[in-house]
C-alpha cells in the first residue's frame, strides 16, 4: 500500500493523474465497492434502510466501499434532501480513502408515481412526459427542461440522471411507453440530442448532471408488450427484423456525449445473438457497444439482475432472464465479463472480492471498471466539492420560473384529436356536467352542473385504459390490453349520445378509442397536464400544439397481428404519427 502524498487530492492536477493515483492506493475490496449503484431512501444513516434489509447506508459506505446510491421515492422538501446528502458525504469522508458518493435518481420532473421506474415531481418542477415533450417535437423545449432539471438536480446533490429513457414505442401494449420519445427513431435521436446537452451542457464538469440513456440496444419490442420486470415479459422479439431501427436513438446518443448506458432487462430471440439477458450478454455490451459503436463510458445494470427481492410486499426474482440456472456468484462473474461496469440494485462486493480471490475476474478487469467509474466523480467535481448549500437548494428547486416554463410545456403538448361540432375553444357563458376534473378549478370558468340534462356539454377526463394485475409493485406498471372495459367504453359513449362531450384522454400509452374519436364533439389527448393547464387549452387561454408520437391502433386485433420490432405497422390506425389539429385564427 502506497504511502506517498494523495495527489488525488490535488485538484490542479490532470483527472487522468488523479485516477491512477487513487487507483494506485485501492484494496480489492475498496474497487469492488464502486461496482455497486443501488437504491436509498433519504433517512438515518445508520438506521435499516428498506432497501438493503438489515444493512445501513452507514454500514454500505463505510464498511462495503459502496459510494453509488440511488435516491428513491418522492422528495417534498429539497432542504432536507440537501442536508441528507451533506450527511451522506459526510459519512463517505471518513472512510480511508474519502471517495465521495454519487447520487442518481430516476426521473422526478413528470407525473409518473412508480417506485421502480419515476418518482412524482414533489418539490421540483413539473413537465409533461417525454411523451409529451415528443409530442411538442422541440429540441430547444427539450434542452431547456433538461437545463431546469439539471440545475434542480444540482441544487440537492444529484448528480447522475437515469434517464432519459429512448426505448421506441413500437409495441403499443408497453408499460413504460409514457417515459419515451415515442415511435420515431428519427424524432428521438434528435430529442435525444438536446436532452444530453441540456443535463451535461456544453463539457462535462462540476456544473453537470451525467446522464444515463436506457435501454440498450431499445427496450420497446416486448413480446405481447409485458415487461421485463417479471418473467412472462422477459423476451424481446424481432420478428419485423428491425433490431438496427431500435439501435438508431442510442448511436445518436453516444454521438452526442452520453456518459453511462443502462442495458435492457430483455433477452432477444429472433436474432442470432445469444438468448440472455442484455447485461449478460457479451456480443451485445462489449462486442457491439464497446467495439462497433466505441462506446468508453460507464456501463451499470437495470436493478436486480442478482439476487431476489420483495418490493411493495410482492417477491421479484432476480432478473437474470436466460441464466436463471446460475448461482448468484457466478451471476455477478457473467455481467461483468460482459463488460459492465456497475450492478444496478445490488450490494453484494463480497461477491466481487470473491472472484478476483478466486481467479475467475483478473483485478486488472476489476481497474477497469474503477478506472471509468472514479474518472466520472473527478469529472464531476464531487472530490473537489461534494457538499451542496441547503438554503441554495430550497431557492432553486421549485423556482417560479422553472414551474412556469413546466406549466407552459403542459399546455403546449396537448393534442386536438378531433373537433367534430367546433365546440372548442368553449366560451362561458356556460353550464359545464364534468369528470375528472378537480371542480373549484372548473368553477372559475363555467357554471358546474351535476345533472347531465342541464348541462350545455360535458367534459371528461380519462386515462388510456389499462389491465389491472395483481402485486403491490406489478400493478403499478400499466399493461394489457388498450380497449376500454365494456361498461366504461357504454358509459361515455352514452354521455357523448345525451350532450356535446369534450373528451381529454390522457395516453400514458395508446388507446384504442374509434367510437369514442367519433362520438365525442372533440377529443384532446394530453401526456401529462394538471386541470389549470389542461383548461387553460379547453377554454383558449392557450392552444394545443401537440402532434402525436405515435400511431394509435384502431383495435386490439390490429395490435396483436403487428410485429412488436416494427415502427408504425398497426393496420389502418385511427390517428397517425404527427396528427394534430389547430384551432382557427379566429377563434
Amino acid at each position: 500500500m502506497t504511502t506517498t502524498p494523495a495527489l488525488y487530492r490535488d485538484e490542479r492536477l490532470p483527472v487522468e493523474e488523479r485516477v491512477e493515483d487513487l487507483l494506485a492506493r485501492m484494496t480489492i475490496q475498496e474497487k469492488a465497492g464502486l461496482l455497486f449503484h443501488t437504491s436509498i431512501l433519504p433517512g438515518d444513516l445508520d438506521a435499516p434502510n428498506a432497501n438493503f434489509g438489515s444493512a445501513t447506508a452507514g454500514h454500505l459506505i463505510g464498511t462495503a466501499h459502496v459510494s453509488h446510491f440511488n435516491a428513491v421515492g418522492p422528495i417534498e422538501n429539497a432542504r432536507e434532501f440537501a442536508e441528507f446528502h451533506n450527511r451522506l458525504q459526510e459519512c463517505a469522508l471518513r472512510t480511508r480513502l474519502g471517495i465521495p458518493v454519487t447520487l442518481s435518481t430516476d426521473p422526478r420532473s413528470h407525473f409518473t408515481d412508480n417506485p421502480g421506474t419515476a418518482a412524482r415531481a414533489g418539490a421540483f418542477s413539473q413537465w409533461p412526459e417525454p411523451l409529451g415533450l415528443a409530442a411538442i417535437g422541440s429540441a430547444d423545449v427539450v434542452e431547456q427542461f433538461a437545463d431546469a432539471v439539471r440545475q434542480e438536480y444540482l441544487a440537492v446533490g444529484i448528480r447522475v440522471a437515469l434517464h432519459p429513457q429512448i426505448d421506441l414505442a413500437t409495441e403499443p401494449r408497453w408499460s413504460r411507453i409514457a417515459g419515451t420519445f415515442g415511435e420515431d427513431a428519427e424524432l428521438t435521436s434528435r430529442l435525444v440530442a438536446a436532452y444530453i446537452r441540456g443535463f451535461q451542457g456544453p463539457s462535462m464538469g462540476a456544473a453537470s448532471v451525467s446522464t444515463m440513456a436506457k435501454h440498450f440496444p431499445g427496450g420497446g419490442p416486448q413480446q405481447d408488450g409485458e415487461d421485463p420486470h417479471f418473467d412472462y415479459g422477459r423476451e424481446q422479439t424481432y420478428v419485423g427484423g428491425q433490431f438496427d431501427y431500435h439501435l438508431g436513438p442510442f448511436r445518436a446518443a453516444i454521438a452526442a456525449g452520453v456518459r453511462q448506458l443502462m442495458p435492457s432487462y430483455g433477452m432477444p430471440v429472433g436474432t442470432g445473438l445469444e438468448p440472455v439477458a442484455f447485461g449478460f450478454n457479451k456480443r451485445v455490451i462489449t462486442e457491439l457497444l464497446r467495439e462497433e459503436l466505441g462506446f468508453d463510458g460507464i456501463v451499470c445494470t437495470d436493478w436486480g439482475l442478482v439476487t431476489d427481492v420483495t418490493v411493495r410486499g410482492q417477491f421479484m426474482p432476480a432478473r437474470a432472464w436466460g441464466v436463471e440456472h446460475l448461482d448468484i456468484l457466478s451471476r455477478v462473474e457473467a455481467i461483468i465479463l460482459a463488460g459492465c461496469d456497475q450492478l444496478g440494485g445490488e450490494a453484494c462486493p463480497e461477491l466481487v472480492v470473491q472472484l478476483v480471490d478466486s481467479g475467475r475476474v483478473k483485478e486488472e478487469r476489476l481497474d477497469t471498471s474503477a478506472r471509468r467509474l472514479l474518472r466520472e466523480k473527478f469529472v464531476l467535481g464531487l472530490f473537489d466539492q461534494p457538499f451542496v448549500d441547503p438554503d441554495a437548494a430550497a431557492a432553486r428547486v421549485g423556482r417560479a420560473d422553472f414551474v412556469a416554463a413546466g406549466r407552459r410545456a403542459q399546455r403546449r403538448a396537448v393534442i386536438l384529436l378531433t373537433d367534430h361540432a367546433d365546440v372548442l375553444p368553449i366560451r362561458p357563458p356556460v353550464r359545464v356536467y364534468a369528470e375528472g376534473i378537480d371542480r373549484t378549478a372548473l368553477t372559475a370558468r363555467a357554471t358546474v352542473v351535476d345533472d347531465l340534462a342541464k348541462a350545455d356539454l360535458a367534459l371528461l377526463r380519462v386515462t388510456a385504459p389499462h389491465e389491472s394485475r395483481p402485486g403491490g409493485f406489478e400493478a403499478m406498471l400499466h399493461a394489457g390490453s388498450l380497449a376500454f372495459s365494456e361498461a366504461e367504453h357504454g358509459r361515455v359513449l352514452g354521455i357523448c349520445a345525451t350532450v356535446p362531450t369534450v373528451v381529454g384522454i390522457h395516453l400514458e400509452r395508446p388507446a384504442v378509442l374509434p367510437e369514442i374519436a367519433d362520438a365525442a364533439a372533440a377529443l384532446l389527448a394530453d401526456f401529462g397536464a394538471d386541470d389549470e393547464a389542461f383548461l387553460d387549452v379547453v377554454f383558449g387561454v392557450s392552444r394545443p400544439e401537440g402532434r402525436l408520437p405515435f400511431d394509435l391502433p384502431r383495435s386490439m386485433n390490429a395490435v396483436e397481428t403487428s410485429p412488436s420490432d416494427a415502427p408504425f405497422a398497426t393496420a389502418d390506425p385511427v390517428f397517425r404519427f404527427g396528427h394534430g389539429l389547430r384551432y382557427p385564427p379566429e377563434r
